[in-house]
């Protein structure tokens, strides 16, 4: 069901190298990551997007490694990840024509963004 929703939401496109049967597992590990990470969305153009993540150096290390072997197989994103003030932001830029696989990304990470959120909220101070 994993690998329909991958192809359905067009995250895995004619570009990427990555196995098919790999594709669903490379999907869960950015779920993860955003489930866990995840504190603001925003789409600063239409081929740009930047997600602001909680920060910790185990974070930002899970955040490099996982981009660097996605962008070994889909060599069209550019990642940027900026380390500054004890922020964290990971920016996601892709060209025109990959934009709908951006669409994509963003829905995953801002699904998982609100679900931080809320259990952010819940927490005692």
């Amino acid at each position: 069901m994993t690998q329909d929703i991958v192809l359905d939401q067009g995250w895995a496109p004619p570009a990427c190298t990555l196995p098919t049967a790999e594709q669903p597992l490379r999907v869960a590990e950015f779920d993860a990551l955003f489930a866990e990470t995840v504190r603001a969305v925003r789409r600063e153009e239409r081929e740009r997007l930047r997600l602001e993540l909680r920060f910790s150096p185990e974070y930002a290390a899970r955040a490099a490694e996982l981009t660097a072997r996605e962008n070994g197989c889909c060599s069209f994103f550019t990642f940027t990840l900026t380390i500054a003030g004890c922020g964290l932001t990971l920016d996601v830029a892709v060209p025109p024509e990959h934009a709908d696989v951006l669409d994509a990304l963003q829905a995953r990470a801002g699904a998982a963004g609100r679900s931080t959120a809320s259990a952010e909220a819940g927490r005692p101070a």
